[in-house]
């Protein structure tokens, strides 16, 4: 044994003991961070199917393979980076003696070939990871580029360490092998082989090779060890717990449905809560569950979320990636306060460090930690908070944050719980959300409507729409959820319209609720005035479970055409014991098709070119894709935005933002509509417009908008925005029996009506139109339905855009309280008003009426 194999042995072995000591230290004080948390009993189990999509989402790389080429070069550096872990062994003793290698494993063939395919595996994936990062750089391309904000000086260092282990590996087989003594058959390390031709023989290269491996490791532990909020290295340890204890237990991710409030790890009971005693969503970091803070811990800083991001993308402050950052740094910085046992009340004053010896206490904590303690969780620069409220309020919920991360981080719901603290203890949020709350608690819908008014869609169908007379009856299949939008925006209407009267023609059993339907809550709860949510949803939930009083599960069943609807219904009412089997009205219309109950006829004229927006809460929240474009395919030529499915941009109304004004970056769903138009034009026939198709009320009125003002500017000429139901009932149209001869009709006394399912009334098409509809509405279209509707035609939406949302809901908010409406003494005594933790979400509260953005 050399002198140089006796100090670099030293070496190594003195790097090993100094990195496994300090990493231990390190993960027993992150462990001990994390539990700061609130608990979450929800997380444990069940372990099967925890454990399966564990395994499935970390060695299947489900979620990173979403971007098939990043994906698979990550897969084969995660596989190589921990499957090397007995080559770093026998790299320690090939330090000592470079001729040592593993007992029966080291120099078996099959053994040699896995060994050789990690090794080549591991440079050949981070290479091109290397050279991505670099051509996408942000000194490149600046807040385009995913990796805006990140750590790259931390990025660099994992890269390099990856790199010399791949090459550490093939590097010293090479030089055993140019030494003699490595016999593996040359199948099984044609690599190393090849190199061995270049590298001397010499045992001192051996030993030199081996040491550059061990301490390559040794340092990078050390590095991990000194740096616990490095997330680019800690999520190699930390995603297989993270995607273990995600949010649902059968592998979905946290998106549809919003977590319950919690508090000391139970669902909240309003009125029965304390607030000095019980959190209301998250005032401080220490507020958030133990599986928040693990969130921030594993955030790889990859910037997948960042990149998909709406507020992001129209040059908001709002970025997930740089968010959950935050709170991580946060949180650490201020852990040796909390972990000493530093606690404030609600008005600030210290309650934790108490009694004689509370200064000496204080006085041993870093100062840093001291002042990170004293920063409001969200607050502007002024008191230096680590949240601004502009970032807070620019988040749409629309989860493509949690749709691409790899590590099923759970943006929107710690969102959603910051926002609920604002709300419901603060009372510092949005100006316009006054008049959101006032109208959903006296009117029972966000646009402050009176509630007789529900039913005024109905007027001029040329059928009578069922509504619900306190009992359903056996032969009614669906009760038709028709939405606040659905009843009282002119532009839903038309959508609401085409639906029923599709219903009707398939012969579709169904009901309305009429004057007893409400706001399911969701602006609301996506809003932070849970309470307001929970007054709702409970008195919905009533109404609904009365209706289905007698129904089996799998029998009370709900259509709607309002996404946000669906998804409340279908996924938060089961917290409040509402079960029901919720279906989107393009669903439904789609089964209907397949069976032949409706009947699309294609135009014998060539059509414009029609595209499909994915609305958030319809694709992204519930999974529904592929039917909306069925029946789009079905009555045209679709052409999909570069942007779609669950990579779809947001129209921008997501998150209670459709009753925000947005004052800071690009329009939302301006920057959506360019798009749209953008595809149209480019599969457009010699400028011949086209059809934007949507599925949801909130996406048709933003869309409309921002089409509004693109052909104020010259571009989007001959586009129009329409439902996915008005196509397909202008196509169904097209295969009714031609109308009666002029002489004919003269025979019949006004008023006769000759009425199938199968061919449905058009004899008043020419009747004066209603709720903004063109002329001969309900007539038989004589042109495609990508240039005319003939459910309703509608070019850009002019009774209710978005720029008109604010003052309208506002102006109603203001007469809410003299004008009172059919249910304003229940709403009234069961709201808000002086009750909960935030007296009243509308109250006058000038805190309340005053805070801004």
């Amino acid at each position: 044994m050399s002198w140089l194999q006796i100090v670099l042995g030293v070496i190594t072995a003195l790097s090993a003991v100094v990195a496994v000591a300090l990493v231990a230290r390190t993960v027993a004080r992150m462990l001990s961070i994390i539990k700061l948390g609130q608990p979450d009993p929800t997380r444990t189990g069940p372990f099967g199917p925890r454990f399966a999509t564990m395994l499935k989402e970390t060695l299947g790389h489900t979620r990173m393979l979403k971007w098939s080429h990043v994906g698979v070069f990550h897969w084969l550096v995660m596989v190589g980076f921990g499957g090397l872990f007995l080559a770093l062994v026998e790299a320690f003793g090939e330090v000592w003696n470079p001729t040592w290698h593993l007992p029966i494993l080291g120099q078996w063939g099959p053994y040699s070939l896995f060994v050789e395919i990690l090794g080549v595996g591991t440079v050949v994936g981070i290479i091109p990871l290397i050279i991505y990062r670099q051509v996408n750089h942000p000194r490149r391309l600046g807040r385009e580029s995913r990796f805006y904000g990140s750590h790259q000086g931390r990025a660099y260092f994992v890269e390099a360490i990856v790199l010399l282990e791949g090459l550490g590996i093939l590097v010293v087989r090479a030089a055993k092998h140019s030494l003699g003594v490595f016999e593996v058959p040359e199948w099984s390390a044609p690599v190393s082989i090849a190199l061995s031709n270049i590298i001397p023989a010499s045992p001192d290269v051996v030993t030199v090779f081996a040491t550059v491996k061990v301490l390559s490791a040794t340092i990078w532990l050390i590095v991990l060890a000194a740096t616990p909020t490095m997330g680019v290295a800690w999520h190699r340890f930390t995603a297989f717990f993270n995607i273990y204890f995600k949010r649902e237990d059968d592998g979905r991710k946290a998106l549809g449905n919003v977590k319950p409030m919690m508090s000391q790890g139970k669902v909240l009971d309003l009125e029965e809560a304390d607030p000095d005693t019980d959190t209301f969503g998250v005032g401080k970091v220490e507020d958030f569950t133990w599986k928040g803070l693990l969130d921030f811990t594993t955030c790889t800083e990859c910037g997948r979320c960042q990149s998909q991001c709406p507020a992001w993308n129209t040059e908001k402050p709002l970025s997930p990636k740089l968010l959950v950052n935050a709170l991580r740094d946060h949180t650490y910085a201020k852990a040796p306060y909390l972990l000493a046992g530093g606690r404030t009340d609600m008005a600030g004053d210290e309650v934790g460090i108490t009694g004689d010896d509370a200064e000496a206490r204080l006085a041993a904590i870093p100062e840093s930690a001291r002042k990170e303690a004293e920063r409001p969780l969200i607050g502007g620069e002024d008191v230096l908070g680590v949240i601004d409220p502009d970032i807070l309020w620019s988040c749409t919920s629309c989860g493509a944050c949690v749709e691409q991360c790899p590590v099923d981080i759970e943006h929107v719901d710690h969102i959603v719980d910051m926002r609920r603290y604002q709300v419901m203890i603060e009372s510092e949020f949005p100006t316009e959300l006054s008049g959101l709350f006032k109208n959903l608690e006296n009117k029972g819908n966000p646009w402050g409507q009176n509630q007789k008014d529900r039913l005024d869609w109905t007027k001029d169908l040329p059928f009578e729409v069922p509504v619900f007379d306190g009992e359903l009856a056996a032969e009614t299949e669906y009760l038709y959820w028709v939405g606040c939008a659905g009843a009282y925006d002119d532009n839903a209407k038309k959508t609401t319209k085409a639906t029923a009267e599709l219903l009707h023609r398939a012969g579709v059993n169904f009901v309305v609720l009429g004057t007893e339907e409400t706001c399911t809550g969701d602006p609301a709860r996506r809003s932070g005035n849970e309470f307001l949510f929970q007054m709702m949803a409970q008195q919905t939930a009533e109404v609904l479970n009365s209706v289905f009083e007698g129904r089996e599960p799998g029998t009370r069943k709900i259509v709607t055409t309002c996404p946000h609807c669906l998804n409340s219904l279908g996924r938060e009412y089961p917290q409040l014991d509402g079960h029901y089997e919720v279906v989107h009205h393009t669903q439904l219309l789609n089964k209907l098709v397949r069976d032949g109950k409706l009947v699309p006829v294609a135009s014998a004229e060539p059509t414009a070119p029609v595209t499909y927006h994915d609305p958030c809460y319809l694709g992204r929240h519930n999974e529904v894709y592929e039917e909306p474009r069925q029946l789009v395919g079905a009555v045209a030529t679709l052409t999909e935005m570069p942007r779609h499915a669950d990579r779809s941009m947001c129209c921008g109304a997501g998150g209670a933002r459709m009753w925000m004004e947005e004052r800071i970056g690009q329009r939302i769903n301006v920057t959506r509509t360019t798009e749209a138009i953008e595809t149209l034009d480019g599969a457009g026939m010699n400028g011949a417009g086209g059809t934007i198709a949507v599925g949801c009320p909130f996406c048709r009125t933003m869309i409309g908008d921002g089409l509004t003002q693109k052909q104020s500017e010259g571009s989007g000429e001959g586009v129009q925005v329409q439902d996915v139901a008005q196509l397909l009932l202008a196509a169904v149209k097209r295969g009714d029996a031609p109308e009666k001869p002029a002489e004919a009709a003269d025979d019949a006394t006004e008023g006769d009506v000759v009425q199938t399912t199968e061919t449905p009334l058009t004899e008043h098409a020419d009747a004066s139109p209603a709720d903004g509809d063109e002329p001969g509405a309900d007539a038989e279209p004589e042109t495609t339905p990508a240039t005319a509707d003939a459910a309703g035609t509608d070019g850009p939406p002019a009774d209710t855009s978005k720029a008109d949302v604010t003052t309208e809901m506002n102006d109603a908010a203001l007469k809410a309280s003299d004008e009172p409406g059919p249910d304003d003494a229940k709403a009234s005594s069961n709201g808000t008003n002086g009750q909960g933790p935030a007296a009243s979400a509308g109250s006058d509260d000038p805190k309340q009426e005053d805070a801004t953005k």
